[in-house]
């Protein structure tokens, strides 16, 4: 009975193969609309546009840095000085990337802060025994053991797909890049003129 009201009302089956192809093209247009979006991410960071607003959080960044400490050793002045750097970048890429979300939320310090302690006690347990072998371990294909190294470079994509990881490590290089230009940039502004003359001359950022 239910098959034969099932056939005699070609209007539901006709509307639900509608919903059915609207829904697919509901998918393909939205991941076009991805993959459209983490090209223009990969291309931003080259712009002049982009580097000029990250020398200008970055420059407010650091003098926010140098207020707060007055007299820094060398190494925590270098450290402050490259930890405010990697954030104002995570900022400036808005959290639209892996990388950058693992920056802002710490997962970076947090991870290099474990891989030290237990580098530390390796070496505590290293120096009280003297001999002992190590265990065997199964040794990872060529390919695999590089694409775990690579996951460690990037901040938060340890456990990330290949395809997904090659996308956020070339978003993190091209922004890298673009942080090494606008540092270099602001360096040698500072050091030419001092700190007035970037405030004077804000458009010169990039």
């Amino acid at each position: 009975m239910a098959s034969s009201q099932t056939v005699s009302n070609p209007d539901v089956n006709s509307s639900h193969s509608r919903e059915s192809k609207r829904k697919k093209r509901r998918k393909i247009g939205d991941a076009g609309e991805i993959e459209q979006q983490t090209n223009l991410d990969q291309s931003r960071w080259r712009t002049d546009t982009e580097q000029q607003i990250y020398s200008s959080k970055l420059l407010q960044a650091l003098r926010h840095v140098r207020r707060s400490n007055d007299n820094p050793s060398p190494v925590n002045a270098g450290r402050a000085v490259r930890e405010t750097a990697d954030r104002v970048l995570a900022v400036t890429a808005k959290g639209r990337s892996r990388w950058s979300r693992a920056i802002l939320t710490g997962r970076l310090s947090l991870r290099l802060s474990q891989i030290n302690k237990k580098h530390k006690k390796a070496k505590l347990n290293s120096g009280n025994i003297k001999s002992k072998k190590p265990a065997a371990k199964k040794r990872l294909p060529a390919l695999q053991r590089k694409v775990r190294v690579l996951g460690r470079l990037v901040p938060g994509c340890q456990k990330l797909p290949l395809t997904n990881l090659l996308e956020e490590t070339n978003d993190y290089i091209s922004a890298l890049q673009m942080q090494i230009k606008a540092m270099t940039f602001l360096t040698g502004l500072l050091s030419a003129g001092g700190a007035g003359s970037v405030a004077a001359h804000p458009d010169r950022l990039g």
